[in-house]
């Protein structure tokens, strides 16, 4: 492997998950990062002073020309688009400290800026104030690498980035909990899910919580937000009614995407959905529920390749 080759391999991490922050899905991120190779293949790199810098450089303006492109085209998606779920193979652990691969606080630091919940609050943002936000929030590039990447000045980089705070403000995840908080109380819900005690489901929840569908006009999903604890936990027992009657056998699992522990519910032995729970440590006070099957289709995938052993021994139903 040559020198060039050894540069990007080890700034492939940082690239994608650049990518897979602006875009929203692991494929369009994994392609983006082949055209970034492929640029930096052909390129002279006698002119390249700081290979990381250039690299970030064409990685970020790709990617907010391809958001742009997107977005248009998410302006005619059926319903509620959320990101595509993406597995932590790595993290498949019977618990979130056995045998962990991170210490808790860089599990926590990942999850808040990998979150389900996050990334859709990034929707929010313009491409640009999106890329700037990121560089400079999450992976803490100066504001002189933001101005590279964007090809703006510092003064209107920080501009952006103050404007992209502020209108996130309000729209953050609202309380940031360890992982073994979540864990439990996710357990509790799972468990609550599996069993169909529809008290113990509505206790769980927040009586202000939301839930939110993506089902890409694919399978159906609600095309508003699902408010309230009773409605929700109405939800989730009617699914339990379904399954004890035999017309769709369901499945709880607990496995870690994006950085936190999550919920897969299997149907009838298929990858039905992907749902990310928000709390504050006491209730949860959001679900969003990836539906859409071209969604879930890697994450099925790279389920089945490691024959969903750790995610089955917390299985049950």
């Amino acid at each position: 492997m040559d020198d060039a080759t050894q540069s990007f391999q080890r700034l492939r991490p940082r690239l994608r998950g650049i990518a897979y922050r602006m875009l929203g899905t692991s494929a369009d991120a994994d392609e983006l990062v082949q055209d970034v190779w492929l640029k930096w293949h052909e390129a002279d790199r006698s002119e390249i002073q700081n290979a990381e810098a250039w690299l970030v450089t064409v990685t970020t303006r790709l990617s907010i020309d391809r958001l742009r492109t997107a977005r248009l085209q998410r302006a005619h998606y059926v319903g509620f688009w959320l990101p595509e779920p993406q597995l932590d193979l790595e993290a498949l652990a019977p618990s979130p400290t056995d045998d962990a691969p991170a210490t808790p606080e860089q599990l926590l630091e990942r999850a808040d800026d990998l979150s389900v919940a996050f990334l859709a609050v990034l929707e929010r943002l313009a491409p640009e104030a999106r890329a700037a936000f990121l560089l400079r929030e999450v992976f803490e590039a100066d504001y002189a690498e933001v101005a590279q990447a964007l090809g703006k000045s510092e003064a209107a980089c920080r501009q952006i980035v103050s404007r992209a705070k502020t209108q996130l403000k309000d729209q953050r995840p609202r309380q940031s909990v360890s992982p073994e908080q979540h864990y439990r109380l996710l357990s509790g819900f799972a468990d609550a899910a599996r069993r169909g005690d529809f008290a113990q489901l509505q206790a769980l929840l927040a009586e202000d919580a939301e839930l939110i569908s993506d089902g890409g006009g694919i399978v159906p999903s609600f095309g508003r937000v699902l408010a309230g604890a009773t409605r929700i936990a109405q939800l989730y027992f009617a699914v339990w009614r379904r399954s004890e009657r035999g017309d769709a056998r369901q499945r709880l699992a607990l496995a870690r995407f994006n950085g936190e522990w999550g919920l897969l519910r299997y149907i009838d032995g298929q990858l039905e959905s992907a749902q990310s729970l928000e709390t504050d440590g006491r209730r949860i006070v959001r679900i969003h529920t990836q539906r859409n099957p071209e969604k879930l289709r890697a994450m099925a995938q790279a389920l089945a390749r490691v024959g969903v052993t750790n995610t089955d021994a917390k299985a049950s139903g």
